[in-house]
């Protein structure tokens, strides 16, 4: 893992799920989801949450739900459609969807999802009982997310890795996050000052490689020069890999890309000790 940040002249990470990894939120994600239903609906809602919460249910993160069809789908690297599923977990027979996927998906945020990570569970499940506006309620739980009430944890060392690689290395920081949450984030996180450049409402994965290439032509390298770290895979390893840069893969819910070769890790913390010796 040393020899990829000594190899790599721009490091880009992620910052939700990457820099914290708490999860308490998404619980407070998904009441606040439920209060955006019709009341009679909010038993069932919480009934399948808990279900794919517990890898009880077809919905899990790795896959992508289709809005409008109500279908489920697992896509490979190339977000071309593998297979298909009815939300109560019943294969769709290939002649009945193929032609409706002929192509790589696009994904957005509003019909055709990919469940990257953990916020996305609840998203979908309010999504399948007919929720419009899951914004507002995303909202609420960031503007929760830095009360007193709740408390992020501090990875032990990150602030002293960052700040030792940033001495070395480019740092940036790619997030979809607003720009006001990111900085409350990483002011209680005391990750304020880590980065040279820091792009927020970064609208991955449908604009990652868009990013990504602004940055190799800002920085004027090529795409092996520059490394990837997150822990969704569709939004910032996929991405990378299909233009050649390098990628460290934070797979805390041991994901099933079969197709990933690269390093893998469970949490930010394993990656600590190499950055501080570049």
């Amino acid at each position: 893992m040393k020899k990829l940040f000594q190899e790599s002249k721009v490091i880009i990470f992620d910052l939700d799920g990457t820099l914290y990894e708490d999860t308490d939120h998404f619980s407070y994600y998904a009441d606040e989801l439920m209060r955006e239903l019709d009341e009679s609906k909010h038993h069932e809602f919480a009934e399948e949450y808990r279900k794919i919460i517990n890898g009880d249910h077809i919905v899990s993160i790795g896959k992508v739900y289709d809005v409008v069809k109500d279908y489920v789908l697992s896509v490979n690297s190339a977000a071309k459609v593998q297979q298909v599923w009815t939300w109560d977990g019943k294969p769709v027979d290939p002649s009945e969807w193929q032609t409706i996927y002929p192509h790589p998906l696009t994904f957005d945020f509003d019909a055709i999802i990919a469940i990257g990570d953990g916020w996305w569970l609840p998203n979908v499940c309010a999504k399948h009982f007919g929720a419009v506006d899951t914004y507002s309620a995303y909202n609420r739980t960031k503007e929760f997310m830095v009360t007193p009430q709740f408390q992020l944890t501090k990875i032990p060392r990150l602030r002293e890795a960052l700040l030792h690689l940033k001495t070395k290395k480019e740092v940036v920081l790619l997030t979809n996050s607003q720009a006001d949450d990111v900085q409350r984030l990483l002011h209680t996180l005391d990750l304020r000052g880590m980065f040279h450049r820091v792009v927020t409402e970064a609208k991955k994965p449908q604009h990652t490689l868009n990013h990504f290439s602004q940055l190799l032509k800002a920085y004027n390298i090529e795409a092996a020069e520059a490394l990837s770290i997150g822990d969704n895979y569709l939004n910032e390893i996929a991405p990378a890999l299909h233009i050649g840069m390098k990628t460290i893969f934070i797979d805390f819910y041991s994901r099933p890309y079969p197709e990933y070769q690269g390093v893998k890790v469970q949490s930010i913390a394993e990656t600590i000790d190499a950055m501080l010796r570049v």
